[in-house]
């Protein structure tokens, strides 16, 4: 597994947006993030900023506007994320993750019976 940035929760905020609407200009992530934070435009400039020096963004400047594109996959990240978060608080033992969250109610119904049909399709995956 390669290794990816460090990403923020700020900055995790502008990924999602960049992943969602890419490739998108610094205008257009300015004006989706300002409905739903209470950043400044200067804030979320930063932000963009920060993520391209990490590595997380390429930019391309089209006439006067720069356009963003990130060059890092969201699957590939919060993949990393959930694998060390994994590791790091449950040894690496998805089964007893789970266990504590179903035991905790921490699962709805609707998401016990979607990770009870991702794992008929995983051992189904297996068979053939």
């Amino acid at each position: 597994m390669k290794s990816l940035p460090q990403i923020s929760e700020a900055e995790f905020e502008v990924m999602k947006v960049i992943w969602k609407y890419a490739p998108i200009s610094t205008n257009e992530v300015t004006d989706r993030l300002t409905q739903t934070t209470k950043w400044s435009p200067k804030t979320i400039q930063t932000l963009i900023k920060r993520l391209v020096t990490k590595g997380a963004l390429s930019y391309e400047k089209q006439s006067r506007v720069f356009v963003y594109t990130p060059l890092i996959e969201e699957k590939e990240y919060i993949g990393q994320k959930s694998h060390s978060f994994l590791k790091r608080y449950y040894n690496g033992n998805i089964a007893a993750m789970l266990s504590a969250y179903i035991e905790d109610d921490k699962l709805s119904e609707s998401e016990i019976a979607s990770l009870r049909s991702l794992l008929l399709k995983g051992e189904k995956g297996m068979r053939d």
